[in-house]
């Protein structure tokens, strides 16, 4: 079983930053693209930020040159630095990972985390 904990959400006013975490545990072989997506109310759950194993990055246009994300290989753990933060940009945020559990070669999962809420007001 592969576990997906996010931490570092919270209320924040427009123009400041907050930094997300995600720890992956339990039995991983692999861990290969991560990613953090987004859900407003209302709205359908949209990409943020992905990035692969290799460190190659992906971004959606509304948040490039604004969001970095990054991740710790060694602790299977993958950052969302949000600064400049807008109140479009309040959601709940999801991570995802692409994982390969056990301890031998086999088939690749999408694991989510529970969500983490941020809220951009003043």
């Amino acid at each position: 079983q592969v576990q997906l904990v996010e931490s570092g959400g919270g209320l924040v006013q427009p123009g400041g930053s907050l930094r997300l975490s995600c720890a992956a545990s339990g039995s991983i072989r692999v861990i290969y693209d991560m990613g953090w997506y987004r859900q407003a109310p209302g709205k359908q759950r949209e990409l943020a930020a992905t990035i692969t194993n290799g460190g190659s990055t992906n971004y959606a246009d509304s948040v490039k040159g604004r969001f970095t994300i990054s991740r710790d290989n060694a602790r299977n753990t993958v950052y969302l630095q949000m600064n400049s933060l807008k109140p479009e940009d309040t959601a709940v945020y999801y991570c995802n990972a692409h994982v390969t559990p056990g301890t031998r070669n086999g088939p690749t999962y999408a694991y989510w985390g529970q969500g983490t809420q941020v809220t951009v007001s003043s």
